[in-house]
Formats: structure tokens, C-alpha cells, sequence
């Protein structure tokens, strides 16, 4: 579980071992260790076989047995259960960072929506972004004074169940053209759970009261009080595949994220990094998902498609005695990670770790924070996936598993995706024809790595220190300016030298603090770049 998870303990200050021999100790809250990686959820083991290429060498015949090509079973099987994209509920966004006096505008599956606040009801609301009229996107408007969506290309107006209210051009004593069904706006179903607002991409009738026959995946551990529970998002320059893949994939982290995280040495260290075989099995492939077993390190794990990735452990064991006798709470951790297909090339990553220890720290660290961290460790390996993903696309997804080499079991949870992939959801998202197949050109470096548009605009943490901090600044500038200002106006001899002085530092110290900080905001809420070769 990789990139995210990478970030995830980075920013909680919990040190992971990629040692699978070693037993979770203690963290740099509490001092416990968690291991990195993944095992998935009990359950009744299916007969499957995993497809892969096997080289003859690196595994003996007991232990690639599940791990066997077989290009028909990697066929899609004609009578077998078909995912249905748009029968789903996607994720939105988490509601921490939505503001209910604008609109928002998010694109999942290809399709364009605004997400606004309905006062009149106290309900989140998702719309069409196209107002009736014109086409213009409903997203640039705003919420009027009676609590309705105002299209500010002409200003007709429209209530929570997407009804157009008001028409500015139409005559006072005409017909009442707003009432027309071409006048409406498509409301899409829409629900909040676990603090995420979730949408049904289909705004026929018939899915209005979709909520009651069919509900998102429901997350205990993100609404239980007795534990953390901060959200982070991010809009990521590749697709929803390749976002999967990589947080199923334990192996890359002591690589691409190298020296990001407070990682033990193994016992043999072959490398500079420490890379180890991980011991990964896949219990039960199914339409709705898998679980994997790697019962040592995690209760847990699943993937449930179309968007989480979950992991969780109730296994954290005490580091001494002396903290036994402290607290006799069980001490639990989880990993969430919900993926959104935006568009080819194009996703979007909602994370959370919730965690029933070391609460505290959230009280007095403020979550933009923490983002800092986690944005560090996704743009470390943000171009390696992009430029991946172009090669993927280039020999086509449907041969992959020919294309790639994956002969050891580190890989067996990226193999399970995409057979999963293959067999019931189609080899790929179902764009529906929205899109010609080929991935947006590759953007500059800094736009591609850019965390201001990708993350700061979208998270009201990061966005408010980003203000803020631009305000001190300026603040810092100021001074300096100031200092320097009264000092040229003093009269020699009218104040001591030691004030003169005073002044002269005071406005060095405040101009190198401004220019420490204008460095501190561009680094770590604009661009960062990373590269490996000097890691």
C-alpha cells in the first residue's frame, strides 16, 4: 500500500518496516510501529488462479502456484457478473472542504457537476454544470439571497430539485415560461456518508430514491468519535487505474519514497533501500471486489470497487510494559483511500487514516500540516505514474499483463486489480464514449507536480494558511520597509546608536524572514519538485 500509506504514516510521525518478519512495536506517537504491508480481509478462499508471467528462477514451484499465467482466465468470461459503472455511488468530495455560500464544480466518470448548498432544504445538491438556457456552467455562479443557484451569464434561477425559478428576460404578465420541463436543470441523487458527499451518476427518475435500495460502502472507524479521522483530497495527473495500482503496491515504497519515512533495516539489507519479498495472497476475487491475506500485519483489507482501498489492524501492540498499565485501550489504525475516475488521464484521491491513539496531536497541529507531508509523498513518484501510464495506454490495457513482468508476490495485489478489471468491469472505466481513448499531453513539469490547483484551492486548511501566510509576509515586508524608513528619517544624534541599530536589525531580520517564508509558501503550496537521482 505504498504512496498514500507512505504519506500517510509520514505525516503522523508513525515509522513503518517493510521487515516482514517484524512485529508492530511502537510509533513516533506512542511509540508503536506499524508495518507497511497489506494484508486483506478474512474471508472463503476462492479457487482462482492469478495470471502473471513467472520467470523460472525467482520462484520455486510451491511458491509461485498462485501465481501461474493463464491467458483464458485473464479473458473477460462471457457468463460471468458484469460491473456496471454508472450503477455506483462515486465519492465527491470530503464535506470539510466544500463551502456552502459558492458553488463547486467536480468532474467524475466524465460527467461535469456543481455541488452547492441548498439552505431552503439543508442539503448538498448535485447538478448538471450547464445551466438550461445556454450551456454555461452553473459552477461560476452563486447562491442568491433566497437560497437559490443563480446562472450569472443571464441569472435564471434554480431550486434544490433543479426547477427553474425565476427567468430575468421573461415578460411579468407573460406565460410562465420558467415552469417549462426544458427550463430544469438534471439533479443528480446525492447522499452524505462518513463525512464525504457521494452522487449516483444517472439523473433518471427512477434512481431518484436510489439511497433506500442501495447506499454507499459505509466506514465505521471515519464516524466513531473515539477516533481521528482527518480527510485530505487531491486532484492526480494520471488515471483511476494506475492510481489503484499504486496503492496496492508495497514494494515501490522504500524507492520512489526513499528517505521519506523512518523505515527499520531489514534484517538483510541487499540495497542502499532495503527492499524485502513481501508474502501477499489473494483470498476472494469477485464482482464486488477482493480481499487479500496477510493476516500478521493487518485484521482487514479490502478492495471495493469502484473507489475504496481499505485497510485495517486492531493488532498494535504496547512498545513496554509502562504504557500497558497506562491505558488498556486496544489500540487500532486504518487506512483509507477512496479513488475517483475524473477522466483519461485523470483522478482524484481522497484519504483518511483514522486511528483510536495519539488524538491529541490533532488538537494542536493544524491539518494543512499534516497536507504538506502527504503532498510531498505523492508528487515523489506523481511523474514515474504519469509517464507509466502513457506506456500502459500504448500497448493497450488489454495486454498488460502481457507487457509487464510481475513475477514475484510483491505484486499480487496490482495482478488481482487488474484481473478483477478484466474479467467483470470491461478492461477499463466505462467512459461511454465521452472520449477518443488517447491520455491529455503530458504539461510542463511545474504544472504537472503544481499542488496549488491539484490541492490548496480544493482543502479550506491549506487554503486559509496559504492566505494567511501571504498576509505575514507582506506583514514581514512591511517592517522591514518601515524600520529602514525611520531610520534614514532619524536625525543623528536624536535617538542612541543602540535604537539606530535596533531599527537596522529589526528590518534585516524582517526582510530575511520574508524571504524565507515566500520560499517556505512556493515550496510547499505551490511546486515542489523531486528528483530521485539525488535522493
Amino acid at each position: 500500500m505504498e504512496a498514500m500509506l507512505a504519506f500517510s504514516v509520514r505525516s503522523h510521525h508513525i515509522p513503518i518496516t517493510l521487515e516482514t518478519q517484524t512485529s508492530l512495536k511502537k510509533n513516533m506517537f506512542l511509540n508503536s510501529q506499524i508495518h507497511l504491508t497489506l494484508p486483506l480481509i478474512r474471508g472463503n478462499t476462492s479457487k482462482f488462479k492469478l495470471f502473471t508471467v513467472l520467470s523460472s528462477s525467482p520462484l520455486t514451484e510451491s511458491s509461485s502456484s498462485n501465481l501461474q499465467v493463464d491467458d483464458e482466465e485473464s479473458e473477460v468470461e462471457a457468463d460471468s457478473e458484469k460491473f456496471d459503472w454508472y450503477s455506483q455511488w462515486y465519492p465527491l468530495m470530503p464535506i470539510c472542504d466544500l463551502d456552502k455560500r459558492a458553488p463547486h464544480a467536480k468532474k467524475v466518470m466524465g460527467i461535469d457537476v456543481v455541488i452547492w448548498w441548498d439552505r431552503n432544504e439543508g442539503e448538498w445538491k448535485v447538478f448538471d454544470d450547464a445551466c438550461p438556457h445556454r450551456l454555461a456552467p452553473l459552477s461560476e455562479g452563486r447562491i442568491d439571497q433566497w437560497g437559490r443557484l443563480q446562472c450569472v451569464y443571464h441569472g435564471w434561477c434554480f431550486n434544490g430539485s433543479g426547477d427553474c425559478k425565476f427567468i430575468p428576460q421573461a415578460p411579468r404578465d407573460g406565460p410562465p415560461i420558467h415552469t417549462s420541463k426544458k427550463a430544469c436543470v438534471a439533479a443528480y441523487p446525492s447522499t452524505v456518508q462518513n463525512d464525504i458527499l457521494w452522487f449516483w451518476p444517472n439523473t433518471d427518475p427512477q434512481y431518484k430514491d436510489i439511497i433506500t435500495k442501495k447506499t454507499p460502502p459505509f466506514i465505521p472507524e471515519i464516524d466513531d468519535p473515539s477516533y481521528s479521522s482527518l480527510m485530505g483530497n487531491r486532484e492526480i495527473a494520471y488515471g483511476y487505474e494506475v492510481l489503484i495500482e499504486n496503492l496496492m503496491d508495497p514494494a515501490h515504497l522504500p524507492y520512489a519514497h526513499y528517505g521519506m519515512l523512518n523505515t527499520p533495516k531489514p534484517k538483510e539489507k541487499l540495497d542502499r533501500e532495503g527492499g524485502t519479498p513481501l508474502e501477499l495472497s489473494i483470498e476472494e476475487l469477485d464482482v464486488n471486489g477482493f480481499t487479500v491475506n496477510q493476516g500478521w500485519t493487518w485484521s482487514e483489507s479490502k478492495f471495493m470497487p469502484p473507489s475504496i482501498f481499505y485497510a485495517y489492524s486492531d493488532k498494535y501492540e504496547p512498545a513496554s510494559s509502562v504504557e500497558t498499565k497506562k491505558s488498556s485501550v486496544q489500540k487500532k489504525f486504518a487506512l483509507i483511500f477512496i479513488c475517483i475516475p475524473v477522466s483519461p488521464g485523470n483522478s482524484r484521491l481522497i484519504w483518511c487514516f483514522p486511528r483510536n491513539f495519539g488524538l491529541w496531536i490533532n488538537k494542536i497541529v493544524p491539518r494543512w500540516m499534516f497536507h504538506v507531508g502527504d503532498n510531498l509523498v505523492l508528487d515523489s513518484d506523481l511523474y514515474l505514474l504519469h509517464v507509466e501510464e502513457k506506456k500502459i495506454m500504448d500497448v493497450g490495457q488489454e495486454n498488460w499483463h502481457k507487457a509487464c513482468f510481475v513475477p514475484t508476490k510483491a505484486d499480487a495485489l496490482v495482478i488481482a486489480f487488474r484481473k478483477w478489471l478484466n474479467k467483470y468491469a470491461g478492461g477499463q472505466v466505462d467512459w461511454r464514449g465521452k472520449y477518443s481513448g488517447a491520455l491529455p499531453p503530458t504539461p510542463p513539469r511545474e504544472q504537472l507536480l503544481d499542488r496549488y490547483w491539484s490541492h490548496v484551492v480544493n482543502c479550506k486548511s491549506c487554503n486559509l494558511a496559504y492566505k494567511s501566510l501571504n498576509v505575514v509576509e507582506v506583514v514581514l515586508q512591511i517592517i522591514s520597509v518601515a524600520a529602514i524608513g525611520i531610520v534614514a528619517i532619524m536625525k543623528h544624534g536624536a535617538v542612541s546608536a543602540v535604537t539606530r541599530n535596533s531599527m537596522v536589525v529589526l528590518a534585516i531580520l524582517s526582510f530575511a524572514l520574508s524571504r524565507w517564508l515566500a520560499h517556505f509558501i512556493y515550496k510547499n503550496l505551490r511546486y515542489h519538485d523531486y528528483n530521485h537521482a539525488f535522493r
